[in-house]
């Protein structure tokens, strides 16, 4: 079973990605974070197999738990995930990284 990490403020966003996530395959197992602070608290405690996280978010952005991740576990992928990125913000994501980033629309 693939233990799957999604950090994301927006509750709706965060519904239909976790159904997404289940309905793609039952065999993963999904836990929710609403904000950086609380997903970083999971890494430390739990292992996963991925992390998907939103980037602009209140108390701890994406890029701070990016950095909080490669240090803590680097061997993680991440999938950094934003409505309001740009090539910049991607850029510097994998640079650090990211194993990829999307862009929601």
């Amino acid at each position: 079973m693939a233990n799957i990490l999604l950090i994301e403020d927006e509750a709706a966003i965060r519904r239909v990605l976790s159904k997404i996530l289940a309905e793609e395959n039952k065999n993963y197992n999904v836990t929710e974070a609403v904000d950086g602070l609380e997903g970083m608290e999971l890494i430390k405690k739990d292992d996963y197999d991925l992390v998907l996280c939103d980037i602009k978010m209140p108390k701890m952005d994406g890029t701070d738990v990016l950095d909080g991740l490669m240090m803590l576990k680097p061997e993680v992928p991440i999938i950094m995930i934003s409505g309001h990125g740009s090539i910049e913000t991607a850029v510097d994501a994998l640079k650090k990284g990211a194993f990829d980033f999307m862009r929601e629309k």
